[in-house]
């Protein structure tokens, strides 16, 4: 959870661990393919409240987590005070060739130049060193996003600039840029992980936990109205078996410095 484009730090920590710990768990798959060594430098970039950090100190390897919320920060250093975390932009990353891997899950797509952040992970890795990430890829939550945005142009909000928080690329373009700055792809994917929701908030509570920066500006009765009118619309879709799922579409790749 790194480097979001909020004017300030909004990250609700407790919402995130108490309703949206989906995001560490499937992270758990990504740890497996990173296949980490004792002893090894890690550095766990995006580490929100610091599960995933701590699963990796569990498996003998030196981690450092961080992330750009404070929030998030805190609550990591509270639940894990043996572990080191800072408050860090991935886009101003000054490392130099400090760890075996840099290890990342769902805080890429955040970012919104990822050429800068990749250049900074490629100085922060050793030569041979291993990037491994997971992130929101193209067409992730578009059922969701395209309802929001329909529901701001009913509401005369669509077009404020900088509206939309994500960056979603398809796997060519996010190869390509690896490899631009320097990067052997040795692995890519894109594939749909649709994701339960936590109750029948479960929406809801999505969208204020990840997509709150679509209402800036936004008055709370316009918010209320436009959160209900994106309930009502998706339920047909995204309302399944009693509870709400997201349409996740994830990209996963692993790259090396040579």
């Amino acid at each position: 959870m790194l480097d979001r484009t909020l004017k300030k730090d909004r990250w609700d920590a407790n919402l995130y661990d108490g309703s949206h710990s989906f995001v560490s768990k499937f992270g758990e798959d990504l740890v497996e393919l990173l296949a980490p060594f004792r002893g090894e430098r890690i550095l766990d970039l995006g580490c929100g409240t610091g599960d995933l950090a701590n699963k990796l100190h569990e498996m003998g390897v030196h981690v450092i987590g961080i992330d750009k919320s404070e929030n998030m920060v805190r609550n990591a250093k509270e639940k894990y005070p043996h572990i080191t975390f800072t408050v860090q932009d991935a886009e101003k990353l000054t490392l130099d060739r400090e760890f075996e891997a840099v290890f990342s899950n769902a805080a890429l797509h955040w970012i919104k130049q990822p050429e800068h952040a990749l250049s900074g992970i490629y100085n922060a890795l050793k030569q041979g060193g291993r990037f491994v990430a997971e992130f929101g890829g193209k067409g992730n939550v578009q059922t969701i996003s395209d309802e929001i945005e329909i529901q701001l142009t009913k509401s005369g909000l669509h077009d404020k600039p900088g509206q939309f928080p994500w960056y979603f690329p398809s796997i060519g373009e996010y190869s390509t840029l690896m490899e631009k700055a320097g990067f052997r792809v040795i692995l890519a994917q894109h594939f749909n992980r649709p994701t339960q929701l936590e109750g029948d908030r479960g929406l809801r509570n999505w969208i204020e936990m990840f997509a709150s920066s679509m209402f800036e500006n936004v008055s709370g009765e316009i918010k209320e109205l436009i959160l209900t009118n994106v309930e009502e619309n998706l339920k047909d879709v995204l309302f399944q078996d009693g509870g709400w799922i997201a349409d996740y579409k994830r990209i996963r790749v692993m790259g090396i410095k040579e």
